[in-house]
C-alpha cells in the first residue's frame, strides 16, 4: 500500500510537471534528434480509455488488444470532439485505443516520432488503417468494390477535382461517409495549423490542401439506394445534390474548412432539400408583407377669435395723455432752466462797471427768449396718436 501511494503521489507531481512544461519537451523532441527516444518516454496523452488522465506510450505499449501491432492517434481540437470521429469508428468498435493529441505542436512532433519501441504510429485520419485482415476480409473488400462501382465513378464524376480517391472505406461503422487525409497530405488539423502562421507558403499550402479521400460506407442504408438508384439510370439532379451534400458535411464533420465556394454551394443544396422535404416548391413566390396602419397624431386646429376693433379708442385716450404729460414735463423743464440760469446769474460777482453787466444780461434774456421760444413751439404742435390692434387670444 506504501508503495502504491508513492507512485500515485509521484504520478501528481509529474503531472503538475508535464502541465508545465509538457510543450517544451515536445519541441525538444523535434529538435534533439540524439535524445529523442528518451525524450519520447517522457510524452504524456489522453487516451480512449484513459478517462480524465493523461498515460505514457509505454503504458498504451502493455494495454494494446492481442493483435494490435500499430499506435493509433488523432489529432484535433478536443477529446470529445475526437471520440465522434467517424474515422474511429472502426477502432472503436474493434476496442482498440486511441491517443489523442490536441496540442498543435502535436502534428509536428509525430513528423520526427514514427515510432516507439518497435510500433508504429498510425494517424487514424489518413486512408491506409494498416489493421490486419485475413483472407475473408480482402474477399468481401474485393466484392464490396465491385458491387458500388457504379455509384464510386458516380460520384468521381460528381465531386470531380475536389478529392483525389473515392473509394470503400475501413474506418466507417455507423457513419455513411468520412472525409479523409491522403497519406501524404495535410491532416485536418495541420492545415489548420499552417493556415494560422503568418508566412506560410499559399502555393505549397493549396497543393497540400486538396489531397482528400471521400471514402463511403456499404453496409449504410443510404448509400445502398444510392447505388440502387444510380445502377438502374434514375441519377437526376436530387442524387446529385444528396452526394454533394453528403461530401460537404463529411468535410465539415471531419474537421476541414470550407472553402467560401463550398460554403455557398453546400447552404444552396441544403436548402433546396429542406425545401423538397417539406413540399414547398423551389419557385414558390415569398409571401405579401403585412400591412401596417401608421400611427394618425390628431392635431387640434387653433381657431382664432374674430377682432371687433374694441378697446382701440381706451389706447389712443392712453396715448394723448401721455403726450400732454411729456409736454407739461417739457415746460416745467424749461422754466426751471430758465430761472437756473438768472439766479445764477444773481450770484455771480457783480462788475462796477456798468459796461460789463449789459453784455451778459443781454445774452440771458436772449437765451430764455430762445428756450420759451422752442417751447411754445413744441407746445403747438399735436402730439401723434397711433392706432394699436390688439393681436387675437388663442383658445388654452
Amino acid at each position: 500500500e506504501e508503495e502504491e501511494e508513492e507512485e500515485e503521489e509521484d504520478a501528481s507531481k509529474y503531472a503538475e510537471f508535464w502541465k508545465a512544461f509538457g510543450k517544451y519537451i515536445k519541441m525538444g523532441l523535434i529538435e534533439d534528434t540524439a535524445n529523442r527516444t528518451r525524450l519520447a518516454k517522457l510524452l504524456r496523452y489522453a487516451t480512449s480509455k484513459s478517462g480524465d488522465k493523461e498515460i505514457s506510450l509505454e503504458e498504451y505499449v502493455d494495454n494494446m488488444k492481442e493483435g494490435q501491432k500499430h499506435i493509433y492517434y488523432i489529432s484535433g481540437e478536443d477529446k470529445e470532439t475526437l471520440m465522434k470521429s467517424p474515422s474511429v469508428e472502426k477502432l472503436l468498435s474493434m476496442d482498440y485505443e486511441i491517443v489523442f493529441m490536441t496540442d498543435a505542436v502535436d502534428e509536428y512532433t509525430v513528423q520526427h516520432l514514427t515510432e516507439f519501441e518497435g510500433k508504429r504510429l498510425i494517424n487514424a485520419s489518413r486512408e491506409g488503417l494498416k489493421l490486419e485482415e485475413g483472407d475473408k476480409e480482402k474477399k468481401r473488400e474485393d466484392a464490396y468494390k465491385e458491387t458500388f462501382k457504379p455509384l464510386i465513378d458516380y460520384i468521381k464524376e460528381v465531386l470531380g477535382r475536389k478529392v483525389e480517391k473515392v473509394m470503400i472505406s475501413k474506418h466507417l461503422v455507423a457513419s455513411p461517409v468520412v472525409a479523409l487525409s491522403a497519406d501524404y497530405g495535410w491532416t485536418a488539423q495541420m492545415e489548420k495549423v499552417m493556415k494560422a502562421q503568418a508566412f506560410t507558403d499559399q502555393s505549397k499550402f493549396e497543393f497540400m490542401k486538396s489531397k482528400r479521400n471521400f471514402g463511403i460506407n456499404p453496409r449504410h442504408p443510404m448509400i445502398v439506394e444510392l447505388n440502387n438508384k444510380v445502377k438502374a439510370g434514375a441519377a437526376d439532379e436530387a442524387i446529385e445534390d444528396s452526394i454533394m451534400s453528403l461530401y460537404l458535411s463529411a468535410v465539415v464533420g471531419a474537421g476541414y474548412p470550407l472553402t467560401p465556394e463550398d460554403a455557398m454551394d453546400f447552404s444552396t443544396r441544403v436548402g433546396r432539400i429542406v425545401s423538397q422535404s417539406i413540399g414547398v416548391p423551389l419557385n414558390a413566390e415569398l409571401a405579401p408583407e403585412l400591412e401596417v396602419v401608421d400611427d394618425v397624431v390628431e392635431e387640434e386646429e387653433e381657431e382664432e377669435e374674430p377682432w371687433d376693433g374694441e378697446g382701440v379708442e381706451e389706447m389712443e385716450d392712453e396715448d394723448a395723455g401721455g403726450a400732454g404729460e411729456e409736454e407739461a414735463e417739457d415746460e416745467g423743464e424749461v422754466d426751471v432752466d430758465v430761472a437756473e440760469e438768472e439766479e445764477g446769474e444773481e450770484h455771480e460777482d457783480v462788475a462796477t462797471d456798468e459796461e460789463l453787466l449789459a453784455p451778459r444780461r443781454g445774452r440771458a434774456r436772449s437765451a430764455s427768449s430762445d428756450d420759451l421760444e422752442t417751447a411754445s413751439q413744441s407746445s403747438a404742435a399735436p402730439p401723434p396718436t397711433y392706432a394699436y390692434a390688439r393681436a387675437p387670444r388663442r383658445r388654452a
